[in-house]
């Protein structure tokens, strides 16, 4: 008998979609799902045990919940146009803990220029399911696949933040602007629109699994290798110092965590100039290849990328 908790959750989704039927334009397998009317989907689950670090306020929470499914739209290129939000919250919680959660989820929504449109709430342990719902206004979606050698490989802004945070919530760090990375993630929406509209991108998701992950997953999405250079990925200014006190690698902080919310992306070389007019910052970290998955090169040596740890 196999029990869940000797496959991971990525094993059990590819078990999942031998067998359902799937449905719409884009189905399962991508950050957000598309209907066959055209609207733009994703849910994405958050619970006190797993997403509720030390030093993050119920507010927070609420953000947080709301930014890992509108992170999925951004992937895709959509515009947000609602959010439905279910608690599922214990008896004995404070009742100003579950209004600042949900305040917290509508702060984000608002951000990302839409608002709730509806939800449900129950008792449970702490457990808070976000859909997100939006629109690609005649923009072509961003898939996973469609990555071709001697495409681009970039990413939209820093990263290391969250994996830095951790380790300094772990080591009594103050470090306040890396704990904000953790707590409040910010969905790159807009740039994701931008990036759509450009035309220029070849494949695309969100860091939300970490840099090592998504690198794997564009590969084998779009049946290619990368190589990328350590020395190119953005990091955030205190993640070396934060590595250096925790006694981890930069590598590590760099590749291995989740809770990044800035997007990867693939894209024609000869098309960039459509990304630098659209204004979207990003940095170039490596190129595709022909093989079948991502490498790290560092310091002239050449290495696998792990899908990383979270």
């Amino acid at each position: 008998m196999t029990l869940l908790g000797d496959i991971g959750e990525r094993e059990l989704i590819a078990d999942f979609r031998t067998f359902i039927r799937p449905e719409g334009r884009v189905g399962p397998g991508d950050d957000a799902a598309i209907t066959s009317e055209g609207t733009v989907a994703s849910t994405d689950i958050v619970t006190f045990d797993r997403h509720f670090p030390a030093g993050m306020t119920y507010e927070q929470f609420g953000w947080y919940a709301a930014a890992v499914s509108f992170s999925d739209l951004a992937a895709m290129g959509a515009r947000p146009t609602g959010f439905l939000a279910a608690l599922a919250l214990p008896a004995n919680l404070e009742a100003q803990a579950a209004y600042d959660i949900m305040s917290g989820i509508d702060q984000c929504a608002e951000f990302c220029g839409t608002g709730i449109i509806g939800g449900d709430t129950k008792r449970g342990p702490g457990i808070v399911t976000g859909t997100a719902i939006g629109v690609m206004d005649g923009r072509r979606p961003m898939l996973r696949t469609g990555a071709v050698p001697g495409d681009v490989v970039a990413v939209t802004g820093p990263l290391g933040g969250p994996a830095a945070a951790l380790e300094a919530i772990d080591l009594g760090i103050d470090a306040e602007e890396a704990r904000s990375t953790l707590y409040t993630p910010i969905p790159r929406v807009a740039e994701g629109m931008s990036l759509a509209e450009s035309g220029a991108v070849s494949s695309c998701m969100d860091l939300s699994d970490g840099l090592g992950t998504a690198l794997n997953t564009l590969c084998k999405s779009s049946g290619v290798g990368m190589d990328v250079e350590l020395d190119f990925i953005p990091r955030e200014e205190y993640v070396e110092d934060i590595a250096r006190m925790s006694g981890k690698p930069v590598k590590e902080l760099l590749l291995d965590c989740g809770g990044e919310y800035e997007l990867l992306f693939t894209a024609d070389r000869e098309r960039l100039g459509k990304i630098y007019e659209a204004e979207v910052p990003f940095h170039i970290i490596g190129v595709v290849t022909e093989g079948d998955s991502p490498e790290l090169l560092e310091n002239g040596e050449r290495s696998a990328i792990s899908n990383g740890r979270y």
